[in-house]
């Protein structure tokens, strides 16, 4: 029997990096179609600070760039 390695650490079917899944469907575009998380996961999943400080970056470069903006356009009048 064929063994897939996995890098979810995440997924309910992973035991000790290899899918354990029954059936395995992939697609292309998404990946795995077959991955389900696992509860810790799912109850995590808004304790996401690393997402939450991508925000915050997005949000303080986008400040930026508006000051650039400005800044331009006071060279323009």
């Amino acid at each position: 029997m064929p063994r897939i390695r996995c890098h979810y650490t995440d997924c309910v079917f992973v035991d000790d990096g290899y899918c354990g899944a029954a059936a395995v469907e992939l697609d292309p575009d998404s990946g795995c179609a077959t991955y389900t998380p696992n509860e810790e996961a799912v109850a995590t999943k808004g304790e996401d600070w690393e997402e939450e400080e991508l925000e915050e970056w997005e949000e303080e470069e986008t400040d930026e760039e508006e000051d650039d903006n400005w800044e331009e356009d006071e060279d323009d009048i």
